[in-house]
């Protein structure tokens, strides 16, 4: 082996472990600028030496082009079924007493393995040797399409299989999703940038996979969990049960969903089902359509076998949950003016519960999608609350329409509905905007923005207050909070000297805040919580980031090009420098707290936070958390130290149980930081 080879092969089993311990793991250690760098490398010799690029290669994961401009047919190893439906307890009766009639005692003696159905696209990975060399969608169940290169992009699919005990050729199935925070971070995206929103998260997530660009498939938030594999021909294999064969894919770097469960008796499904349904599925990041419940024996599951025409597998079935889509009547069409300009329609709804949820507004995402749906004010509406993420209008019900009196169709607005602006729209953009800078619901916004408890936590400053210091002119840009007294405060109208009084100390209070939640409170474009962090932890001081070049900024992994130029662009404006200046002035910080030293108490552990804790608010905790060396994620998992469970803990506390991690409460939580 040359000695290109030999560094291209080591580069791959760096960059594959550091991508691991990042995006499954959550715990990094390589530094992003190393990272980077080795990148950079490996990329450099394969460009120099395109027969060292193999099929696991880390550089792929950028979007390689795709060869032909169609999607190539792909036929599957062994065939992927489907899955017959519940959708009521008594219809899963049925399927057991059918179970029950082919494999006897065995059907309830296996037990089940309970797991989520997820809503997402399905997906089949072929690894051969431990190398993915094919994902291919389901397609009719014999043939999908070939979309490898675009597989590829997704981080948290393995390109080569950790562990041991993998066939020599195998096909790992699956779904591929978008969470619900990443959906809408996309969406909020795309509106700012006027290019039409996505309907859901399941549909996003099947259009991004076909993609004939692989660079626009990266740029989408999308995830995998696996749940099944298929070998051709016989193969002995390392489990005899479903539930291990689930712990075997992980175990092997394949993410699977949490929330499964052993159930012994079908009653005990029931129970799950139930809980599910009504509880836990509102705490999930992402959406789930039911559940799947197996029968758990691998051994049952081959006596049991498949419908005639091995369509559907007896052993397995989808507990489908009740639809969460309702029907009202659409009363306005209210049209909200964002802190960026951006025009954005909001349905006012009668209203209605879906899901166990009183709903009253929807969103409506921008003036084109009205139109396409033909949505008029009066109209009985079809409303999705769409897995818990913020209820959309799918559209009317024409039947319900009155045709004689139809209402009248909605007009997009020519003017900013609070200050009389001509709106913009750019070519191409969906996007509608008021361009006035001083547009009093812009400025509205920008400080609400500014006083929120994820920035500055200014606490009683609501928008109401907000509103009413603006209208007696007592603020002006964010800098002029600090110029309040209590008593001024105490002459205004439902606030008295002892609200004044609080009022004032939270003002001061919020000028020990980080750099970070300075930066994210003063809304730079482009620049949310944790971009953010990002900036702040990597350059410590206001100073040192506003004279920093596009290159340093770009430097930062995680930051692209958009975000780089929104940056500089902000600080180069001179009225953003001078705002500034005076917050300085004002005494409000304008550094990042270093890094936990190595006596934190808290170092090195990883910890979850789930629930209402009693008198902690979310960021507070997380702060002292990362504040004594520790590392706050978002999901439990066998890595995690310990889960601090509040009130309403729902699956995350269900996972640490599971998984056997320490839980704990917020007392003890504060014993150990010596708080």
């Amino acid at each position: 082996m040359s000695a290109d080879a030999e560094r291209a092969a080591w580069l791959r089993g760096a960059l594959d472990r550091a991508s691991h311990e990042y995006y499954v793991l959550d715990r990094p250690s390589l530094s992003d600028a190393e990272y980077d760098r080795l990148f950079r490398e490996l990329l450099a010799l394969e460009q120099a030496h395109p027969a060292l690029r193999t099929a696991d290669s880390p550089t792929l994961r950028i979007g390689a082009e795709v060869g032909a401009t169609h999607l190539a047919k792909y036929a599957h190893l062994v065939p992927m079924g489907s899955l017959s439906n519940a959708f009521s307890a008594e219809e899963l009766e049925d399927w057991a007493t059918s179970g029950r009639d082919v494999a006897g005692a065995d059907f309830d003696r296996s037990g089940f393995c309970c797991e989520l159905k997820i809503d997402g696209a399905s997906m089949s990975l072929t690894y051969k040797e431990g190398v993915l060399i094919t994902g291919a969608t389901r397609g009719n169940g014999s043939v999908g399409e070939d979309v490898t290169a675009n597989v590829r992009t997704i981080r948290d699919i393995p390109l080569r299989l950790a562990g041991t005990g993998w066939p020599a050729l195998i096909e790992i199935r699956g779904e591929v999703y978008m969470t619900f925070e990443g959906f809408e971070r996309m969406n909020t995206e795309r509106v700012a940038a006027g290019e039409p929103v996505f309907a859901n998260p399941r549909n996003s997530a099947a259009g991004a996979l076909r993609q004939k660009d692989p660079a626009v498939t990266a740029s989408r938030p999308l995830r995998f969990f696996g749940y099944a594999f298929a070998v051709p021909g016989t193969t002995t294999l390392p489990f005899s049960t479903q539930w291990e064969l689930l712990d075997t894919l992980a175990s092997w770097g394949v993410p699977v969903a949490p929330q499964r469960q052993h159930c012994t008796a079908l009653a005990d499904v029931h129970a799950w089902a139930h809980a599910l349904e009504t509880v836990h599925r509102a705490t999930l990041a992402f959406a789930i359509d039911g559940g799947v419940v197996k029968v758990n024996a691998l051994a049952a599951q081959a006596d049991l076998g498949s419908t005639a025409g091995g369509r559907e597998p007896r052993w397995a079935i989808a507990r489908k949950f009740a639809p969460d889509i309702s029907e009202t009547r659409l009363l306005d069409i209210e049209i909200q003016v964002g802190r960026t300009g951006v025009l954005t329609p909001r349905a006012v709804l009668e209203p209605v519960e879906i899901g166990g949820t009183t709903v009253t507004y929807a969103t409506l995402h921008n003036f084109d999608q009205i139109a396409e749906k033909d949505l008029r004010i009066g109209d009985v509406v079809q409303v999705k609350r769409a897995g818990e993420v913020i209820p959309q209008v799918l559209g009317p019900v024409p039947d319900k329409r009155d045709s004689a009196h139809p209402p009248a169709p909605f007009r997009a607005p020519t003017h900013c509905p609070e200050c009389g602006t001509a709106v913009t729209r750019g070519e191409g953009e969906v996007a509608v905007r008021c361009p006035n800078d001083r547009c009093p619901a812009r400025h509205l916004e920008e400080l609400v923005h500014f006083t929120a408890r994820t920035a500055m936590d200014i606490r009683g400053l609501s928008e109401q207050r907000v509103r009413q210091l603006l209208e007696a002119g007592l603020i002006g840009d964010p800098a002029t909070l600090y110029d309040l007294t209590e008593g001024v405060l105490a002459t205004l109208p439902r606030l008295g000297d002892k609200s004044a009084q609080q009022l004032i100390a939270a003002i001061d209070a919020s000028k020990a805040q980080p750099l970070s939640r300075l930066l994210f409170g003063l809304g730079i474009p482009d620049v949310g919580e944790e971009t953010a962090k990002l900036l702040a932890r990597r350059f410590g001081t206001m100073d040192a980031l506003k004279d920093a070049t596009a290159e340093e900024i770009e430097g930062i992994h995680g930051i692209g090009p958009s975000i780089v130029a929104s940056v500089t662009g902000w600080f180069a404006a001179p009225e953003n420098r001078v705002l500034v200046k005076t917050l300085e002035r004002h005494g409000v910080n304008t550094t990042e707290p270093r890094r936990a030293e190595a006596e934190g108490a808290l170092l090195g552990k990883k910890i979850v936070i789930t629930g209402t804790l009693p008198t902690l608010g979310r960021t507070e905790a997380r702060e002292l958390v990362e504040g004594s060396g520790g590392k706050v994620t978002d999901s439990v998992s066998k890595n995690t130290d310990f889960v601090v469970v509040g009130a309403d803990a729902g699956s995350k506390l269900d996972k640490a149980r599971t998984l056997g991690v320490e839980v704990i409460d917020e007392a003890e939580l504060l014993r150990r930081i010596g708080r």
